[in-house]
């Protein structure tokens, strides 16, 4: 047993996870359009990098580079049978960058497909791939899981069982992806914050969270403040967590750009704190340097 007990440090204090992971590894040659998570296994000193940059920025913990490591991402590049040893890679590549005093979440991210009878997906053969990737990130070292950027409540509630069923009893975080429309914030399928909030808690989750999406700085604030709202609600404990993208992203050249600077980042970030969430990170757009302005900030 190691002397890491995440379900204690995270209601201590402020918890900082890392920022995205994509642009870090396209900085350091990685090809676009390849798979990201196989370079744990061809690439692990590249990885190994970009964890060790959050680190020294601040971050208490960093996400494995697995968000994509499920048999149905990963067979889009010819890789649906590696899943375990894929996962199990990027834990150890993340357990070597944070030694025994910092933590490492396993991350795992949606299919890309959907479930029936919207789509062709079997519920059992969903739960049965995340429990795969779990047991993967599990032999690996993880110190709990964090499933991330979804949008569709069945397959939201079949990650998390399958964590749960294999996860040996570690933490779960569980995210949704939102964006802000007529009808207030959505995801892609339709699900509110009210819904996504009581699902997650009625399904036992140690944290509930928003992440990615097409907000604004201001939105993902008021993201916020409904999430803590909507936590509050359930009556539950349950801690909520935010990883904002770096504002909203303009389109250049047919690629998404980001163009909020860390210190702008962190003074959402510094009110996204003052609504009540001490779990915070960045999603896309965001860097070691947008890390190291919030570890300042909510530090000082």
């Amino acid at each position: 047993m190691n002397g890491r007990d995440l379900r204690t440090r995270i209601q201590n204090g402020v918890f900082l996870l890392d920022g995205a992971m994509g642009t870090q590894l396209f900085a350091r040659g990685a090809e676009p359009g390849k798979c990201n998570d196989r370079l744990n296994v061809e690439a692990p000193e590249m990885v190994l990098d970009i964890h060790r940059a959050y680190f020294e920025a601040g971050s208490d913990a960093v996400l494995t580079n697995t968000f994509g490591a499920n048999r149905y991402a990963l067979a889009r590049h010819g890789y649906a049978g590696k899943s375990f040893e894929i996962s199990r890679a990027g834990a150890q590549v993340a357990r070597k960058a944070a030694g025994d005093t910092r933590y490492v979440l396993g991350d795992i991210g949606p299919t890309g497909d959907f479930l029936e009878p919207l789509g062709t997906l079997r519920a059992e053969e969903v739960r049965e791939a995340f429990a795969e990737q779990a047991r993967g990130l599990g032999a690996g070292g993880v110190d709990g899981f964090i499933i991330e950027t979804m949008t569709a409540l069945d397959e939201l509630a079949l990650a998390i069982e399958a964590v749960q069923s294999v996860g040996s009893g570690l933490p779960v975080f569980a995210s949704m992806s939102f964006d802000k429309g007529g009808a207030g914030f959505r995801t892609m399928m339709g699900v509110d914050v009210p819904a996504a909030v009581t699902k997650m808690a009625a399904l036992g989750v140690d944290a509930v969270g928003f992440n990615c999406g097409t907000a604004s700085l201001e939105e993902y604030i008021e993201l916020a403040q409904a999430y803590v709202a909507a936590a509050q609600a359930t009556g539950k404990t349950v801690h909520v967590f935010a990883e904002p993208n770096a504002g909203k992203p303009e389109l250049v050249e047919g690629e998404a750009v980001y163009r909020v600077a860390p210190q702008e980042f962190a003074a959402a970030c510094d009110q996204i704190h003052q609504a009540g969430i001490r779990i915070l990170g960045g999603c896309c757009g965001t860097s070691p340097p947008h890390l190291r302005a919030v570890a300042e900030t909510l530090r000082a």
